[in-house]
């Protein structure tokens, strides 16, 4: 079944490849790749494959024998035997983590196998991740667990099925193989099984591959590994560019400056289009470092990612982010923060003068540009484009906050809202509106105070007394938050059922009420509104998703799969190759809506798991204690 893949390895031909084939871990200077062998698994299995990923390699559903088939993907993308054309390398690369530059990080568990020929003739890099060592993998094993492998897996496809640039995932495989994990790094260290994932893309290079040669970083004191190596970064600034910007290189090929101007300028819109996309449906990253963004403008590297379900602004999805520098609505202005450290790593072949001015022109203007044009759609305004339409998201999403609006299922419903303001309708579909938000127990769990009260009396003391060891060990805005939360705390413990949703009832009537203002100048501004109101809730319904990979629906997902049962990691895979429509096939259960307080979707759409609830439920109590770090 894979005989029929044609490997042509454009990528180790054009650049550098460390002569070294040591796979301990080392610096590897004045190279771009070092040779790598994949570890063996014992007893490696498909827990699920991806055939519109794989379609992309011409592989395509096996014909006869799909046991045969899976027992090959599981031999070939375990890394367990290698394919005829692979050349298995791991690629170096650098990054700011966290805001910090750390010096040489690389491929420490991923592997590139090559590159495959499309049935088109485009190409494709595959790579296997979790394959074993690399000189890359610093005091690490080279391994991924199967929890964090299914995560990226599911939601490779998910995002791709979104319509979101991002890598895609063929396999996820499991074997018998062991590694011991520390989850929460609490001391609580467990056995898990080594899982392997097939990653696809144009390139895995990134932003950190242009820091390679980074002289000695003035705050960490660290390096990269190949500094004053300017030919290799004018090798990659050509392979790049005549490889994934083929109309750039063409238009400017005989002045580079220009050339990388353009392509500076074309990564940027791209990046600000991108994080437009992951706000537009509630996506948070969890770690943009320099390393884990795309240089051709992918959603790249799955960790601790999150799509928000009740709406907050300050959403942060990676436990291990104590400061919230990747918080939901941070994500645009840490992407333009790192398109600043790329600026600085194309010098001296773009100078810093040429690339921070496309940067200032462009990010901020593409960015709003995109990310309000899809808010439009989002909203069914497809005829006009007002300047208050800005506002009027604004003001939905400041509604969303102050009733603990489910981010999805808001955007979801608001395309049945009907323009006619007969009054009982628009109370059912307020009744609706606030059925999908928090709940006083849901709000108390979101709000509980974090920190023990002696610890935030004594932070308080110290932010008084030495403000220069509070700086060490915390910060203004940490405290001010926790603050915050007690207070709020404090306040729910005197709220009703009754009074919260009478205050959401206002609220949302509130903005309906706009809304029905804004919708009535379309209609005003079109002949026929019967045909107006089909095009609208098509598009409102081709851009709201029914479904996202929540971290519940994931969770239920690896709990059945580390007892052995890969049919729900199969499901989701299948439900969210359509995340706008209503899933066929999937058995229909309809909630009780007192005691669910989740039928305001229409009618649910799922097996039961654990939670008996529908894969389009806003999430159960249970899922906030969820933790991915």
């Amino acid at each position: 079944w894979l005989g029929a893949l044609r490997f042509d390895n454009l990528a180790l031909r054009s650049l550098p490849v460390d002569a070294s084939e040591d796979s301990g871990p080392r610096a590897v200077p004045g190279a771009c790749f070092s040779r790598v062998r994949p570890s063996p698994l014992q007893n490696p299995r498909l827990v699920a494959m991806s055939l519109p990923a794989l379609a992309l390699l011409g592989l395509e559903a096996p014909a006869a024998d799909g046991e045969a088939a899976e027992a090959e993907a599981a031999l070939y993308f375990s890394g367990n035997r290698l394919l005829a054309g692979s050349e298995p390398a791991a690629h170096c690369y650098c990054g700011h983590q966290f805001g910090s530059f750390a010096g040489q990080l690389g491929d420490g568990a991923a592997m590139y196998l090559g590159e495959v020929l499309g049935p088109r003739g485009e190409r494709w890099e595959m790579q296997l991740k979790g394959a074993g060592l690399t000189p890359f993998s610093r005091r690490a094993d080279g391994r991924k667990v199967l929890r964090s492998s299914i995560r990226e897996f599911l939601c490779s496809e998910a995002m791709f099925h979104l319509g979101i640039p991002t890598t895609r995932a063929g396999t996820c495989v499991t074997s018998d193989s062991k590694v011991v994990r520390d989850i929460f790094y609490d001391g609580n260290p467990k056995s898990e099984r080594c899982t392997v994932v097939l990653r696809i893309a144009s390139t895995f290079i990134r932003f950190g591959s242009f820091e390679i040669f980074k002289p000695t970083d003035e705050y960490t004191g660290r390096k990269g590994p190949s500094v004053n190596r300017n030919d290799i970064r004018i090798q990659m600034l050509d392979y790049v560019i005549s490889t994934f910007y083929p109309e750039i290189q063409e238009a400017y090929s005989d002045n580079s400056i220009q050339r990388n101007a353009a392509f500076f300028k074309e990564i940027t819109k791209r990046t600000a289009r991108l994080v437009a996309e992951w706000q537009c449906v509630g996506f948070c990253h969890g770690v943009l470092n320099t390393d884990n963004m795309s240089i051709v403008g992918l959603t790249i590297d799955y960790g601790p990612f999150g799509f928000m379900d009740r709406y907050d602004p300050e959403h942060i999805c990676n436990g291990s982010d104590n400061t919230g520098r990747y918080a939901y609505n941070k994500q645009p202005e840490i992407c333009k923060w790192n398109l600043g450290k790329l600026a600085e790593a194309l010098v001296p072949e773009l100078p810093l003068e040429i690339s921070e001015l496309i940067l200032e022109e462009e990010y901020d203007a593409e960015f709003e540009k995109h990310y309000l044009q899809k808010m439009r759609k989002k909203l069914g305004l497809t005829q006009l484009e007002l300047e208050e339409d800005s506002k009027l998201v604004s003001e939905l999403l400041e509604t969303m906050h102050l009733t603990g609006g489910d981010f999805t299922n808001i955007f979801y419903l608001l395309s049945s809202f009907s323009v006619d303001s007969d009054p009982s309708k628009l109370e059912d579909f307020i009744e609706k509106l606030t059925s999908q938000c928090a709940s006083v127990e849901e709000l108390k769990v979101a709000f509980k105070p974090q920190m023990d009260p002696r610890q935030l009396s004594m932070m308080l003391m110290l932010a008084q007394s030495n403000p220069q060891l509070f700086a060490l060990i915390g910060t203004k805005a940490n405290i001010n938050k926790e603050l915050e939360r007690i207070e709020q705390f404090s306040k729910l413990q005197q709220l009703t059922a009754a009074d919260l949703f009478s205050r959401n009832k206002r609220h949302w009537k509130e903005w309906l009420e706009k809304y029905r203002v804004r919708l009535q100048k379309e209609i005003e501004s079109v002949s026929d509104a019967d045909a107006w109101n089909t095009d609208r809730v098509k598009v409102m319904n081709s851009n709201n998703p029914k479904y996202i990979l929540r971290n519940y629906i994931a969770q239920n997902a690896i709990e059945a799969a580390e007892n052995g049962d890969f049919s729900e990691v199969r499901n989701v895979l299948k439900l969210l190759e359509n995340p706008f429509q209503e899933a066929e096939g999937f058995r229909e259960v309809q909630e009780d809506a007192e005691e669910e307080g989740a039928t305001a979707t229409g009618a649910a759409c799922a097996q039961e798991t654990r939670s008996r609830l529908p894969y389009c439920s806003k999430p159960p109590l249970w899922a906030s204690e969820l933790c991915v770090t």
